[in-house]
């Protein structure tokens, strides 16, 4: 009975010992403020990174790191994930947003805003979703995933996205199941006629394919109803983009300064409401009175191409700093561009630092002064908050270091 109880404190003292070694890491952040929606962390903590992935997180963690990085008076949280962006581009004229010139490559502007996923929001369709995948999602370091467009040609824009006869629900949801890897949900957008079957046949495509639908509605006259689209059409889990949108022959959520009724009552039945900023849908009007009444965005998203990057919307940094400014808390801010993306596109390995998680981390700092914020009516709002993304790891590789955190001392 000595022996047994002697062999049992030998290995708690054993355990012990070995708990107090320190473990061994690629790169340790240190001192930074992080912010994890997921694991409900909001506190200054460590990040330890081993083969690419989350090892530790922590308060002075015991860790021995290859490179330590001092995150101090900065924010550590997940890598970014856009929602909303444009991705399919090339060099074929009219062809917009599928394979055309207002397209962008991600690499060029994600790193910098600390954005590490983008989902391509139906450029491409089910006629050229392989094309774009062969040209842009394995020549790319960004994190990529795509919302199929219902219509088979894509955002080519004009008669294209006109085309009721190229909206097929079958194929669409049959190419979408050949890549679950990459394609997370079906779009909609532009449609320009008070017609539900484009709304009926990319809900049913998505049935079909078991995966989300995003909606960004064309101008109708007589307008569509979003209470019929809202609370009929679309199911819980569904996304309706540029929720802060003032176009003509749409619906909007705020009328003479009210949010209306059957906006809320679609978030509360589990309707997404992304941002999806973009050149033309993200109106101080909206987005101020909405925030204020308690309509806070589910998702923060750009909408990126070449008008909206170089107008208001600038970068997913800039968007949030908007959105930090008009109600919405740091907090909220974060947890809305990284978790719950996530969630929405089911890519729960993402958005979050849990142990075993991919290393996408960015680190941020919010700014104090005063800054100019523009929306797309060309509406300045002054605000008293930037964000600025300051480094950016994807698996656990510096791919963004603007003061050069990550980076060696220069020695003479």
């Amino acid at each position: 009975m000595i022996k047994s109880a002697y062999q049992t404190l030998l290995v708690v003292l054993v355990l012990v010992a070995g708990s107090l070694v320190a473990q061994n890491a690629d790169i340790v952040i240190r001192n930074g403020h992080v912010i994890d929606a997921k694991n409900n962390i909001n506190s200054v903590m460590d990040v330890a990174i081993t083969d690419g992935k989350i090892s530790q997180v922590g308060p002075k963690l015991s860790v021995n790191a290859k490179k330590t990085i001092d995150a101090t008076g900065l924010y550590v949280v997940p890598g970014l994930i856009d929602l909303h962006g444009h991705h399919y581009y090339g060099t074929e004229p009219d062809h917009y947003l599928s394979d055309g010139y207002s397209a962008l490559p991600p690499d060029g502007f994600t790193f910098r805003a600390g954005v590490t996923a983008v989902v391509d929001a139906g450029g491409s369709g089910w006629r050229n979703f392989t094309d774009f995948r062969d040209q842009t999602f394995l020549n790319s370091k960004t994190k990529m995933f795509a919302f199929l467009n219902i219509v088979g040609a894509g955002m080519r824009g004009g008669a294209y996205e006109q085309n009721t006869t190229d909206m097929d629900s079958k194929l669409t949801a049959l190419v979408a199941k050949q890549y679950p890897d990459q394609i997370v949900g079906i779009k909609l957008a532009h449609f320009m006629s008070s017609d539900w079957t484009p709304t009926d046949r990319a809900v049913e495509a998505g049935r079909q394919a078991g995966i989300p639908v995003m909606i960004d509605f064309g101008a109708a006259n007589p307008v569509l109803s979003w209470d019929t689209l809202l609370l009929k059409k679309l199911r819980p889990g569904d996304i309706v983009t540029h929720c802060f949108g003032q176009t003509d022959g749409r619906m909007h959520v705020v009328e003479n300064g009210t949010v209306q009724p059957y906006a809320f009552k679609a978030q509360q039945r589990g309707i997404i409401f992304d941002v999806g900023h973009g050149g033309g849908s993200f109106m101080y009007s909206q987005a101020i009175p909405a925030i204020k009444q308690g309509l806070k965005p589910n998702t923060i998203s750009t909408d990126l191409h070449t008008g909206s990057m170089n107008g208001g919307m600038k970068d997913m940094a800039n968007v949030m700093s908007k959105l930090l400014n008009i109600g919405l808390s740091l907090q909220e801010v974060i947890a809305k561009s990284t978790w719950e993306p996530a969630k929405v596109i089911n890519k729960k390995d993402l958005g979050n630092l849990s142990p075993g998680a991919p290393a996408d981390v960015a680190l941020f700092s919010v700014d104090t002064g005063k800054f100019g914020f523009i929306d797309v009516g060309n509406n300045k709002m002054t605000g008293d908050k930037k964000l600025t993304c300051h480094l950016t790891l994807l698996n656990g590789e510096v791919v963004w270091d603007l003061n050069g955190l990550a980076a060696n001392p220069y020695k003479p």
